[in-house]
């Protein structure tokens, strides 16, 4: 199977994986402005389980290194089978609450306070669990990174105090509390991922997974937990009027198309995230992923412009997220 061989091509990975989390959601956009996110999803998740299949069957079939992906399935432990499902069930209910939380309290609360969260959880429990590289350098960079987040959510604040029609409306306790119990999730979800995994991809351990098995099984955890979530809130949804799988049916071409490709991106992420797992460690490949909330917010500035005409004094927080950002993700590079 193809594997990562230095630490400098983790790092090249690590920085296409936080492309491809931060540059996922444009497929939504891309979508009709009437497709639901609910419908979105389904796509989305069909998008994941089909590119951990395709890269199972390319890249974790082929070479000498390792398993091929069906010796290496078995002779796979059910219970690190079991790890690799529960980080994809928790997986889906962070990203479907923070979506929630996104339509309910705005950008502004809910990405640094879920992401945020996600961020400092998942690095300091992918530490413990695997402490590579050095602490003051890869927690300096986790917090500068932190910081680029909090400066964004300040400049959206601004944007929407200075949208907004009238008197701006207090934080929503609702919306608060779904940002906080996705960002728990989310920050543990990697941990189950990389515990199912062997520590050796080139010799890998009897029982354990390699890192394509554990995907497709991460997928799958995602795929059967998405039949009760997701459909609940087709259903039942935290904001709007509910709507049906005929509606997803009814779905044109490019809806359910933009739906797989980014399913694909953001699996293709976390994909390269995992596998440079084993030369920069857990912590600093997770770490440096969870950038992605800084690209997604250059998309924003530069791409859909979602900051023109904003207030006075939004322009200087953008530029002290960006050095924030370029800042952190250098120490926590250099932390190994």
């Amino acid at each position: 199977m193809f594997i990562v061989s230095t630490y400098g091509t983790a790092v090249f990975c690590c920085l296409i994986t936080m492309l491809c989390w931060g540059s996922w959601a444009n497929t939504q956009k891309l979508a009709q402005a009437n497709w639901r996110f609910e419908l979105f999803y389904v796509d989305y998740v069909l998008g994941i389980v089909l590119t951990a299949l395709l890269l199972a069957f390319t890249l974790g079939s082929t070479g000498a290194d390792g398993r091929s992906f069906l010796a290496d399935l078995g002779q796979a432990n059910t219970a690190n089978l079991g790890l690799a499902i529960w980080g994809g069930v928790l997986f889906n209910a962070a990203n479907i609450l923070l979506g929630a939380a996104i339509a309910i309290a705005g950008m502004s609360v809910a990405f640094p306070v879920g992401i945020g969260l996600a961020l400092v959880i998942g690095v300091v429990v992918n530490y413990l669990d695997a402490p590579v590289g050095n602490a003051g350098l890869l927690f300096g960079g986790v917090a500068l990174v932190m910081g680029a987040v909090l400066f964004n959510a300040g400049a959206y604040r601004k944007l929407a105090g200075a949208t907004a029609a009238g008197g701006r409306s207090g934080v929503s306790t609702k919306g608060l509390v779904l940002s906080v119990v996705a960002g728990v999730l989310m920050g543990f979800f990697y941990k189950y991922v990389a515990a199912s995994m062997t520590t050796d991809f080139a010799q890998p351990e009897v029982g354990k997974l390699t890192p394509y098995t554990a995907l497709v099984f991460f997928a799958l955890g995602i795929l059967l937990s998405n039949l009760l979530f997701n459909t609940y809130l087709i259903y039942r949804p935290f904001v709007g009027e509910p709507t049906s799988y005929r509606a997803y049916f009814r779905g044109s071409l490019r809806d359910h198309g933009m739906g797989l490709l980014g399913g694909f991106v953001w699996m293709l992420g976390m994909s390269l995230s995992i596998l440079a797992s084993e030369k920069a460690g857990p912590a600093i490949s997770y770490g440096l992923g969870q950038g992605a909330t800084v690209v997604a917010a250059l998309w924003g500035i530069y791409i859909w412009r979602e900051f023109r005409g904003a207030p006075r004094g939004t322009s200087t927080l953008l530029n002290a997220m960006l050095l924030c950002y370029v800042i952190g993700l250098g120490l926590i590079i250099a932390a190994r």
